[in-house]
């Protein structure tokens, strides 16, 4: 059997959203060849919450090794895991080649900086290396334009440090084909040297049955008779506002139809801990809609904690932007869920035709940033298709065949064949 590093600065029991990307690659690459070891920073210089029950989901089998950082506490120097961790991450992982004698070394970002460990390894041992583009590295942050702000030197850092970082890496991934395409724009010499695919989140059913096991209760609202309760869980898209803004205006104008419904994010907050931290209420409250239609709980939730208040919602809103990227996988734990679907979404979204060709649900299509307006002449019409839709909805209806491409053993099976691809590349 190969093996493979997966250098993970944050793993279980981190909450954070990545950490499914190495968690899930972890449980299944070993029914296509390949034995993983992940290295990660140990929990205790974390900055986020130790979710517990996510750890129980980690095979007691897998190998993690775990290294120290610089701590935030009691002065925050750095903030990155990677900056902080870097140096141990990478004599641990030097360590690791010489035992172990992995044939790959794949690192998932962010953090975007550890992905310098895979060019300064390659350098040493000749392991090839690729990079999994969870997010975009080099793009334009709200505020870039700023000279000299913390966005502007970012934006900055990026584009000097990521073609270091690529320079020889055999493999290059993502969550979404736009997010490494411009990587191989700017470095040329990637689409021939190296082997690319993308692998969208992969939703687990397993998780699903665990949570049964564990009997977790929600706590961020209650279920309401006579209320028909969506959800929103997980981050905000940087360009999901001007659609969200457009759907405020439409209920504001509607109110009274609304009465019944409540929308409740989850997880959208500025930062990860911050519980103040809102992106959304004061969108809510320019309508006046704040606590009457929309809620916001900004502090990231536990995952399994998020799938409990799935669970008892009424529907899953699904929110994406003005730019194609939004993918079936996310949608996919809401259908774990069985719960209805509506959506919001650019017409390109491989998202908008598994929903519809699935028959999960009911999604409002627009054409991006030049077609706002459809959203605004349109979402009444679709809610209350939605809601004839929920009406009648049984899970039993939905075609899980159309995701089984963004099941989690699928999208590892994806990486695995690309892994040997890679290996095998001259």
């Amino acid at each position: 059997m190969k093996k493979i590093i997966i250098v993970s600065p944050h793993f279980p029991p981190s909450n954070l959203a990545a950490v499914h990307r190495s968690r899930l690659f972890a449980k299944h690459l070993p029914f296509f060849g390949w034995e993983p070891i992940i290295l990660t920073v140990h929990h205790k210089f974390y900055e986020e919450a130790p979710d517990w029950n996510l750890n129980k989901l980690v095979s007691e089998s897998l190998k993690v090794e775990k290294v120290s950082a610089l701590p935030v506490k009691p002065v925050r120097l750095l903030g990155d895991i990677g900056l902080r961790g870097g140096l141990n991450l990478f004599a641990k992982l030097l360590s690791l080649v010489k035992k172990e004698q992995p044939d790959f070394i794949y690192i998932p970002i962010p953090s975007f900086y550890a992905a310098l460990l895979g060019r300064a390894i390659h350098a040493v041992t000749g392991v090839p290396y690729g990079i999994d583009y969870i997010d975009p590295w080099v793009h334009f942050f709200p505020g870039s334009e700023k000279r000299f702000s913390r966005h502007w030197w970012s934006t900055k850092f990026a584009a000097y440090l990521e073609p270091i970082a690529v320079k020889h890496a055999k493999l290059i991934t993502g969550v979404a084909e736009g997010y490494y395409l411009p990587v191989l724009e700017r470095n040329l010499h990637l689409k021939k040297r190296s082997v690319q695919a993308y692998m969208p989140y992969g939703g687990e059913k397993e998780d699903h049955i665990a949570l049964k096991k564990l009997n977790l209760r929600p706590y961020l609202f209650d279920k309401k008779r006579g209320k028909h309760i969506f959800v929103y869980a997980g981050a905000m898209l940087p360009k999901a506002y001007k659609p969200l803004d457009c759907i405020l205006q439409v209920i504001q104008e509607n109110e009274a139809y609304f009465n019944n419904t409540e929308f409740h994010f989850i997880g959208t907050g500025k930062t990860p801990n911050d519980p103040e931290g809102y992106n959304i209420k004061d969108y809510a409250i320019e309508y006046n809609l704040w606590e009457k239609v929309i809620y916001e709980y900004p502090k990231r939730i536990p995952y399994l904690d998020v799938l409990t208040h799935l669970n008892v919602a009424d529907g899953v809103f699904v929110l994406g932007s003005t730019e194609p990227h939004y993918t079936p996988s996310k949608v996919y734990q809401g259908i774990l869920s069985e719960k209805p679907v509506f959506a919001v979404l650019h017409e390109k979204s491989s998202a908008s035709k598994v929903i519809v060709e699935s028959n999960a649900g009911i999604v409002l299509n627009f054409a991006g940033e030049s077609d706002i307006n459809t959203i605004k002449t349109t979402f009444l019409q679709k809610i209350k298709e939605y809601q004839q839709f929920a009406n009648d909805f049984d899970p039993a209806q939905v075609d899980h065949s159309a995701f089984e491409l963004y099941s989690a053993l699928n999208v590892t099976k994806v990486l695995a064949e690309h892994l040997d691809m890679a290996i095998d590349k001259k």
